[in-house]
């Protein structure tokens, strides 16, 4: 298994920009959003889960999740949120350890957007990269992207973990509030470190 990085970073701070930008440098990258979607895809194994403790009114007639009805849902309710993630973290920390597995990046990133909501775990991960932005930068960048109303953004920002807490916990920041012109370079910067963290 190859180094591990945590990246993380609060709704429409742009972690998958900067994701992107280590992939560009060789890294691996592992997006929990990305698997998550996966394993609720029909019949699949969080499909399955999601269908018999929610019921069917979440789905399309073809089959499909209706995610953003779920989420609508989930986000009003913190016991409906929380019995989502019992159902859905097992599946996604089971595919995401298979993945991991099967890396042969000089090291990895796991992208994971509530990395930091139960304290740092150093089983899963060496460092933690979080990329950072101030709360209104968010809500306009997840706005203009989705079509979500400013409320809705702020619920679920309310619902992750403060941004406090956040950056206290980080080894890295990556500051993306300004121009993305600045972020290749602070991406260099930290490719240059974790390849030598995961030479040793």
């Amino acid at each position: 298994m190859s180094y591990v990085v945590g990246l993380t970073g609060g709704i429409g701070c742009g972690k998958s920009t900067v994701g992107s930008l280590f992939v560009e440098h060789g890294a691996g990258l592992i997006d929990a959003d990305a698997v998550s979607h996966a394993l609720t895809r029909p019949h699949e194994s969080g499909w399955r889960a999601i269908r018999e403790a929610f019921g069917p009114e979440y789905f399309a007639a073809n089959g499909e999740l209706d995610r953003a009805a779920l989420r609508a849902n989930v986000f009003a309710a913190p016991e409906r949120r929380r019995l989502l993630e019992r159902l859905l973290h097992p599946l996604i920390r089971n595919e995401v350890v298979r993945q991991l597995g099967l890396s042969t990046a000089p090291y990895t990133l796991l992208m994971v957007p509530l990395l930091l909501e139960g304290g740092r775990q150093p089983e899963q991960y060496r460092r933690v990269a979080v990329v950072d932005c101030r709360e209104e930068t968010q809500v306009a960048r997840v706005v203009a992207r989705s079509g979500m109303s400013p409320e809705q953004v702020r619920a679920i920002i309310a619902a992750q973990i403060g941004r406090p807490q956040r950056l206290a916990l980080a080894d890295d920041v990556i500051d993306n509030d300004g121009s993305p012109a600045a972020l290749p370079s602070a991406v260099r910067r930290l490719d240059r470190l974790y390849r030598s963290l995961g030479s040793q």
